[in-house]
């Protein structure tokens, strides 16, 4: 029994009418009465009791053709859902993301996907770069918002933007009172940064600039998250460095200043493993770099 058997059965039981339901099929009426008397013998069992002037379902007839439609029904859905999987409408994706993305970028890169494609589950968690490549690794994320450089035979990345980084002071500093700064003037001050095994090369960015200034930084404390790290400048413990669009999220005992000349500065990228090809994967790719255009666009405008 074929699929289009249970399809023309259930036109017929549909219509009543061998006519009818062969014009709706596209067939002429002998060959559909041929296929419905051929599956009759094949189930060994009568559908239709049959007059000159009528076609009625047996009772038989009446119990295979709920069956029939429930099945159809079902392989359809079956049909359409793959589809959806194919295109990338349904399914998970699993996103990582340091806390400056979720200050930034990714707040309407989210939204657009969402509107999108509401059925595609999304769990979404914060994690450093050096986390997040773990995760990778492990299979564990699906798409991450990190800061090169990674291992690129593992990943491909796509740049989003360029994050200034700016000074975050106690607010009852003596170097508030300026509205910039330069490198040179926090020669003498106690540093917060992150740990270097969580970024090198941007550790090591910060420690080279305060090199050109003529100093080696005096890091007194290395802590993972920049909320924690405000929190300690906001104890007086030192000073730290932050993007600069994180200066108005945090304790109101820290004031921020941005730095005149040689400024911290990281790129931001979306990565996602080389091997994962998902569909999905795919979409939500697409709908960054169409924000990514767009917001290229207004700024040129």
């Amino acid at each position: 029994m074929e699929l289009h058997d249970l399809r023309y059965f259930v036109a017929v039981a549909e219509d009543l009418h061998f006519g009818r339901a062969a014009q709706r099929l596209h067939l002429t009426q002998p060959a559909l009465s041929r296929q419905i008397q051929a599956l009759e013998a094949e189930l060994d069992v009568q559908l239709f009791g049959r007059t000159k002037r009528s076609v009625q379902l047996t009772l038989a007839g009446q119990t295979f053709f709920e069956e029939a439609k429930q099945i159809l029904r079902h392989t359809e859905q079956a049909i359409q859902t793959t589809k959806r999987v194919a295109r990338g409408e349904v399914g998970r994706l699993r996103l990582s993301f340091t806390a400056s993305a979720l200050r930034s970028v990714l707040p309407e890169i989210v939204q657009v996907f969402r509107d999108r494609y509401p059925d595609v589950q999304l769990t979404m968690n914060e994690r450093c770069t050096h986390d997040q490549l773990a995760a990778f690794h492990s299979h564990q994320v699906d798409v991450g918002f990190l800061y090169p450089p990674v291992d690129e035979k593992l990943l491909t990345l796509q740049p989003i933007t360029e994050e200034v980084w700016i000074v975050a002071l106690p607010k009852g500093h003596n170097l508030a009172k300026r509205k910039h700064l330069t490198l040179n003037m926090l020669a003498n001050e106690a540093f917060i940064l992150h740990p270097r095994q969580e970024g090198a090369a941007f550790y090591d960015r910060i420690v080279g600039l305060c090199e050109q200034a003529g100093f080696y930084p005096n890091v007194v404390q290395e802590v993972e998250t920049s909320q924690t790290r405000v929190g300690l400048v906001a104890a007086g413990m030192g000073i730290t460095f932050v993007p600069e669009h994180l200066q108005n999220v945090g304790d109101t005992a820290v004031i921020y200043r941005r730095l005149k000349g040689a400024a911290p500065k990281l790129q931001l990228a979306i990565a996602r493993r080389r091997d994962n090809f998902s569909p999905i994967v795919q979409q939500f790719l697409h709908v960054v770099e169409e924000l990514s255009q767009k917001s290229g666009k207004e700024s040129v405008a």
